[in-house]
Order: C-alpha cells, then sequence, then structure tokens
C-alpha cells in the first residue's frame, strides 16, 4: 500500500504536460483509452439527471365532472376558449378538452374557475 501512497503523491507533483504523457503513456501500454470510462461513468449521470429536466411545461386541461351548475360551467369554458354557446355546451356535455397546449400556471388557473364553477378538471 506504500507503493500507491507515494505514487499518488508522484502524481500530485506532476505538470498538466507530464499528466497529459503519462495518460499517453498508459493508453500505448494496456491498450486502452482514458476517455472510454469517463464517457460511460458520465453517462448513468447524464441519464439520472435527464429526468429532473424534463419537467411538463405544456399541459392540456379536460373536464372530467360537470356538477349541478351547467350554465356556470359553459359560461366558465367561453372564458378560456373562443368557443359560441352551441360549441361550448357541448363541450361540457360530451366532458370534452377544454383546452391543449397551455403553460402551467393557465392550466391551474383554468382548473381553479372550473372547481369555482362547480365543475371538476383536470390537467394533464
Amino acid at each position: 500500500m506504500a507503493d500507491i501512497a507515494k505514487f499518488i503523491e508522484e502524481i500530485k507533483g506532476m505538470t498538466v504536460v507530464e499528466l497529459n504523457e503519462l495518460v499517453k503513456a498508459l493508453e500505448e501500454e494496456f491498450g486502452v483509452s482514458a476517455a472510454a470510462p469517463v464517457a460511460v461513468a458520465a453517462a448513468p449521470a447524464a441519464g439520472a439527471a435527464a429526468p429532473a429536466e424534463e419537467e411538463k411545461t405544456e399541459f392540456n386541461v379536460k373536464l372530467k365532472e360537470i356538477g349541478d351548475k351547467k350554465i356556470e360551467v359553459i359560461k366558465a369554458v367561453r372564458e378560456f376558449t373562443s368557443l359560441g354557446l352551441a360549441e361550448a355546451k357541448a363541450l361540457v356535455e360530451g366532458l370534452g378538452m377544454i383546452k391543449e397546449g397551455v403553460n402551467k400556471e393557465e392550466a391551474e388557473k383554468i382548473v381553479a374557475r372550473m372547481k369555482e364553477a362547480g365543475a371538476t378538471a383536470i390537467m394533464e
């Protein structure tokens, strides 16, 4: 073990150019590449971080339940869409998609408004 500690101390004292030469010599001697282990080690870390970075930015808001106040729900749907009265009524009765591809803030606003009108809406 003392030899390994001594070797590490010697490496600490090397310049960047000397370290580069050492790496090249080790690659030639053992027929390996220093870049491959680094890339393999970095790949799982990048893969593990990817799901956290892929936070959903677009949401669809769908009507799940109408509730007792159908007219209020139709009015609320019309606030967030450019639908006419007949189209909004059909959307409400069919439990359709209120809005697609909206940001989280707007989706939450729509869901809250639907709840206020007596309906239940969900963000997908």
